[in-house]
């Protein structure tokens, strides 16, 4: 088989993951707004089943579609943005179905397969070259130790920034201020209204009358009644999700394999720059950003293991360091111009 026809089966499978991934992200919504629409929470959910069989399906077309990359490149797929977006991509997903297999975690779905579904997207749409070889400096064994291992970090962060997300939703109110209660006297019967003293203005109100609760709805126009639906098919999903902790436990523990691996992407980095260039640090933009991120991830791991930073200012802490990976794949690589320009468009 030519180099040209096993690019063009590369590209095919990419584009079969990508319609399974879509099954998968559509499958694991109806799983969630389920969980909102007043189902058991511990009902059967065939849609998050059939969410994982067909993420299993994609996986195997995209482990395919990369492994015919390298075949049709004659080297290790992953020197250029395309590939990259390849590759960490289907690491992120290996990694949550890793985790699947000894925990429930198919609410983390959607956060998995939608990024990697729109990582394959803009890999084909605005990313793609043809399979070729590579420039002199990348014709080293270092590609094949430094890139590989950057790629699994990046999609072990991702992993980890998913968790992050989820654990903010499922934080969200378990750490506010408890709801200050009244009871007070109403109606001749002696009957008791309970009144949440921070509902505000125009919610509903729950009136013990003597006999059965009843709520009132303030609003004629049933606006409150909306709200209120949409407000509890929230809460029943975030109450449906593991314990904010629990949530934070597996986000750090990911986090922490991801810093391990791109601290040995920094210095794998100089290492390969003194041999290709003569020096290990030129202040390059990918050198400086890839500094910086091995910093901020390097004070989450510090600011929660010392300082007893915990919940959502480790969620957040953990999203900042994931956002100024994406600046670093996006705007380094596209703005900027610098030593490392080779592995962009």
């Amino acid at each position: 088989m030519s180099t040209a026809q096993l690019g063009a089966l590369s590209t095919a499978m990419i584009y079969a993951a990508m319609a399974a991934y879509a099954v998968a992200l559509v499958s694991f919504a109806i799983d969630i707004s389920a969980l909102g629409d007043r189902g058991p929470l511990h009902r059967r959910r065939r849609a998050a089943a059939v969410g994982m069989s067909t993420t299993v399906l994609a996986a195997v077309f995209h482990t395919a579609g990369v492994a015919l990359r390298g075949l049709a490149a004659g080297r290790v797929p992953w020197a250029n943005m395309y590939e990259f977006c390849l590759v960490f991509s289907l690491v992120a997903v290996l990694v949550f179905l890793a985790f699947s297999r000894g925990r429930d975690i198919r609410y983390l779905g959607s956060l998995v397969v939608g990024p990697a579904l729109l990582a394959l997207g803009l890999a084909v749409t605005v990313f793609f070259v043809a399979a070729d070889g590579v420039q002199p400096a990348l014709q080293s064994y270092w590609l094949v130790i430094h890139v590989s291992v950057a790629t699994i970090a990046v999609g072990v962060l991702t992993v980890g920034a998913a968790f992050s997300v989820l654990q903010l939703l499922r934080a969200r109110g378990d750490g506010g201020p408890q709801a200050e209660r009244s009871a007070v006297p109403v109606g001749p019967g002696g009957g008791l209204a309970e009144v949440d003293a921070q509902v505000g203005e125009g919610a509903p109100v729950l009136v013990d009358s003597g006999a059965l609760p009843v709520v009132t709805d303030p609003e004629p126009d049933g606006g409150g009644r909306a709200r209120g639906a949409l407000g509890g098919a929230i809460e029943r999903i975030r109450q449906a999700l593991p314990s904010a902790p629990e949530l934070e436990r597996l986000a750090y523990r990911l986090n922490a394999v991801g810093f391990v691996l791109w601290t040995f992407t920094l210095v794998a980095g100089a290492i390969w720059a003194e041999a290709a260039w003569g020096r290990y640090w030129g202040w390059d933009p990918k050198e400086v950003w890839t500094f910086v991120i091995w910093v901020v991830y390097a004070g989450y791991l510090h600011a929660r293991g010392t300082r007893g930073w915990s919940g959502t200012r480790a969620a957040a802490f953990s999203l900042v360091g994931y956002g100024c990976i994406l600046l670093n794949f996006f705007a380094v690589n596209l703005v900027l111009t610098g030593l490392h320009s080779y592995s962009g468009l």
